[in-house]
């Protein structure tokens, strides 16, 4: 977040002391994905990220844990695909030499690099998850609400 706000303050600047630096808003651009991309294992483990409990809040017992083991071996494929076709594109960003499109012609591998490692702590964050709910240690959200009341 600190390269997104260097990048719009030195755009700012630039425009008010008439000066140009190149990639600024393509820099902005990369460092907000890679804030986002990062994020997201932190989000998991801290139970922010958004659930839909419309019908598994509504089970009990063993069918409720069938559908919590259901859901997380579903975001563990998921997640594992996400970061091996973003592994796989920033590969062959870089055997290709794919460059941006902007002033800046930076190579897509660099930003692409950060994305991989923010998807592949996912899955191993959901791989994580999966493995505590089937031990039965997992902590649910509604599980530390109750807890904190």
């Amino acid at each position: 977040m600190i390269g997104v706000l260097v990048m719009v303050l030195l755009s700012i600047l630039g425009r008010l002391l008439n000066f140009y630096v190149p990639g600024t808003d393509a820099y902005a651009g990369y460092a907000m994905a890679a804030a986002g991309f990062l994020a997201l294992a932190h989000t998991l483990k801290c139970n922010e990220h958004i659930r839909v409990t419309l019908f598994v809040g509504k089970l009990k017992g063993k069918a409720r844990r069938a559908m919590e083991l259901w859901s997380l071996s579903v975001a563990v494929l998921l997640s594992g695909l996400f970061a091996f076709y973003s592994a796989r594109l920033a590969w062959q960003s870089h055997l290709f030499h794919d460059i941006s499109t902007g002033n800046d012609a930076t190579p897509l591998w660099i930003p692409q690099t950060v994305m991989v490692l923010g998807t592949l702590v996912l899955f191993i964050a959901f791989v994580d998850e999966w493995v505590l709910e089937l031990r039965g240690q997992r902590v649910t959200r509604e599980a530390q609400e109750g807890h904190h009341e």
